[in-house]
């Protein structure tokens, strides 16, 4: 069976989720934008509910109830918390997340500020950021201490920032700057792992449309704390005995990846150790079956929801798949090959049953 994706449409829902702000602690806009869009593909018998710590778990009943499996992604990203209204009224920042300082520097920022409500935009640099006027703008160290935020407000002292309404522990969120190529590739930051809830709305859509269904009753679980280590640690439904992560594959070249932008990557061991070999096996079959073009890698300074659950004492096999993600934690791109890919796969595993 030939399976046939409207990319257009998938790339219509990232877009749409990448620009709505999900930085760890802030997810409450992007769980409805996809709560919203799952909601309205009309799967029959597609149940909602939500975790204790806000995460969405979307079941689909499948042709066997027996063996029922799960599949994540996650909907927060990185970002930063305002640590301090420092004394000329600009902001210190702690990151969410992890990533390297120089790859915001220069970045549009949105301030949303819990208490009052209000957003204000703004710019990350480091508190000598011009050539003109200091030698630290090219040899400073780019570190907590030396990384502000410029509020785009005429302020210029902490009282003048504090009346706007923005006060420590506020939320950073990052500009995406979402651009789409016409040669098919997509540029945001972000993509981890926006692109993988994308990729589960292609899947279903695409299901929907071929008037399929899995074949095993499968948990589709949207994480909010990943990015901070602990977004599957609970919630998975405890009937689950597999868990399929989708994230993104690291394909920087040069560093010793295997992965690219054009495939689907297959993680076979990541930081926390090797995913489940039987899982793997399954994939690459599946990969090989139905000629999707695929790669097997290992990512040395990486994390998932899957090896969050296992670290919990969660009793599941796992596996982990998702697209070629270039400069990932920093200015991301893929390519709709790569979505198109990982998309087929996860359908070939919601249809694979699971002895």
């Amino acid at each position: 069976m030939w399976l046939s994706v409207n990319m257009q449409r998938v790339v219509e829902f990232l877009v749409g989720l990448l620009d709505t702000p999900s930085p760890t602690g802030y997810h409450e806009e992007a769980m409805r934008y996809v709560r919203e869009r799952f909601g309205s593909l009309g799967l029959d018998g597609l149940e909602f509910r939500e975790t204790n710590k806000g995460a969405l778990v979307c079941t689909w009943p499948g042709d066997r109830a027996e063996t029922p499996r799960a599949v994540s992604a996650h909907v927060d990203t990185l970002g930063a918390m305002v640590r301090e209204i420092k004394a000329n009224g600009r902001l210190l920042m702690t990151q969410i997340g992890s990533y390297a300082w120089q790859s915001v520097e220069g970045e549009n920022v949105t301030v949303i500020s819990v208490g009052s409500g209000t957003r204000h935009t703004g710019t990350v640099q480091t508190v000598s950021p011009s050539v003109h006027t200091s030698d630290d703008a090219e040899k400073g160290k780019r570190e907590d201490e030396r990384m502000e935020v410029r509020l785009d407000a005429r302020v210029s002292k902490r009282e003048e920032t504090e009346a706007l309404g923005i006060e420590v522990g506020d939320l950073i969120a990052f500009a995406p700057r979402v651009a789409i190529t016409p040669t098919g590739y997509v540029k945001s930051r972000h993509l981890d792992d926006k692109a993988g809830v994308a990729i589960v709305y292609g899947a279903l859509m695409t299901m929907r449309d071929l008037g399929l269904r899995p074949t095993q009753t499968t948990s589709f679980f949207i994480s909010n704390y990943e990015e901070v280590g602990h977004g599957a640690s609970a919630g998975i439904p405890a009937a689950v005995k597999e868990l399929l992560v989708i994230d993104m594959a690291a394909a920087t070249t040069g560093e010793h990846q295997n992965s690219d932008e054009y495939s689907v990557g297959i993680c076979a061991k990541d930081s926390s150790g090797p995913y489940d070999l039987a899982v793997r096996q399954r994939l690459t079959r599946l990969c090989r079956e139905h000629q999707i073009p695929h790669k097997i890698d290992t990512f040395p300074h990486y994390g998932s929801d899957g090896s969050a659950l296992l670290r919990a004492g969660g009793d599941v096999r796992v596996g982990l798949i998702g697209p070629g993600v270039d400069a990932s934690h920093a200015y991301e791109r893929t390519h709709r090959d790569s979505l198109d890919a990982t998309i087929s796969l996860l359908i070939r595993y919601l249809l694979d049953p699971v002895e």
